[in-house]
């Protein structure tokens, strides 16, 4: 793997998200959120989720898709519709 190359897809989109969160999210309130949700992320690691330069998993994307109120496929780029499927 080349360096600078990007390890995930999600990243563009946890930050966007994190922009329009009501009320609007920092790195560390979202970090603050996935640890209560059990994922041992902090501050630094949701930087590097944004930026693409850390993986994130499949269980990550689906706590990040509950804590936006969005559906993964949003997050993965898949559709440009955000709403979770009821």
């Amino acid at each position: 793997m080349e360096s600078g190359q990007v390890l995930n897809l999600i990243g563009k989109r946890v930050r966007e998200a994190r922009y329009f969160f009501h009320p609007k999210l920092t790195q560390a309130d979202l970090a603050s959120k996935l640890q209560i949700q059990g994922l041992d992320i902090d501050q630094s690691q949701v930087s590097k989720i944004e930026s693409g330069s850390r993986p994130v998993s499949d269980l990550e994307v689906v706590v990040l898709a509950r804590i936006f109120n969005v559906s993964s496929s949003w997050l993965l780029g898949e559709t440009d519709n955000p709403q979770r499927l009821k």
